[in-house]
């Protein structure tokens, strides 16, 4: 697997490292191919690191802003990751509108809503039905059950494998998610992880052998890099040598 893990000494050390790779992928992208598309994650943890990235002078004009999952909730809803990305970021630089890509949750049907955001992506990537675009970066985190965006344990979005986006379920409310191949199709997929709750998902996550579907972060296995970092409480069990 080409997993590279780092551990950084706390919490401000992991989101300044999490702005440092964010920085080269995005100019990486925009030297090679003109533009950097990035798939945010939702959760208190990167919050911080989203305000770092709005206090940056870049060719905004050039980054395309997506989310790999979203709440079923209306973009003003205080649990909307959509809402936290633009307080914290988004509301506070010079980019263009039409360059903010936010899953749509206004249908009142969860599977209508990911069905329009299945066509837009392909619309913006210019891929077709049965094609998975390749994200610059996808940023995720991971729950202490070891989920990632809305793919939670035994839930029908883990084996959804023809379709970008499906419908997630999290105690019988829905989520709109990126599927697993699509994560899987990113040029570069970066884990921030915090926090001592997270110590046993992460053991059975770097296992040699576990239940997928116990622990969904597992699944995640991209064709570019896949990068974890973690802060020293999280990773205190973890036997790193060996990884």
């Amino acid at each position: 697997m080409n997993r590279n893990i780092e551990v950084l000494s706390d919490k401000p050390a992991l989101i300044e490292r999490s702005r440092e790779i964010i920085l080269a992928r995005l100019h990486q992208a925009i030297e090679s191919r003109g533009k950097f598309t990035i798939a945010l994650s939702g959760g208190s943890t990167p919050k911080p690191l989203y305000e770092a990235l709005g206090k940056e002078s870049l060719p905004w004009s050039k980054v395309h802003i997506f989310w790999g999952d979203e709440r079923y909730v209306p973009a003003s809803d205080r649990d909307s990751n959509q809402l936290m990305a633009r307080q914290a970021w988004l509301d506070r630089i010079e980019i263009p509108a039409a360059n903010i890509h936010p899953m749509s949750t206004n249908a009142e049907n969860p599977l209508q809503d990911a069905q329009q955001q299945e066509q837009e992506l392909h619309s913006f990537f210019q891929t077709q039905p049965g094609e998975f675009p390749a994200f610059d970066l996808i940023l995720l985190g991971m729950g202490d059950d070891g989920h990632t965006a809305s793919l939670f344990p035994h839930t029908e979005a883990l084996t959804v494998c023809d379709r970008l986006i499906t419908v997630g379920n999290k105690d019988g409310q829905p989520r709109i998610t990126f599927t697993v191949p699509l994560i899987n199709q990113a040029r570069c997929v970066l884990f921030v992880v915090a926090g001592a709750n997270k110590r046993p998902a992460l053991k059975e996550v770097f296992a040699p052998e576990a239940d997928e579907m116990n622990y969904p972060s597992r699944l995640i296995q991209p064709q570019g890099e896949l990068l974890w970092l973690l802060d020293r409480s999280a990773a205190a069990e973890l036997s790193l040598d060996r990884q």
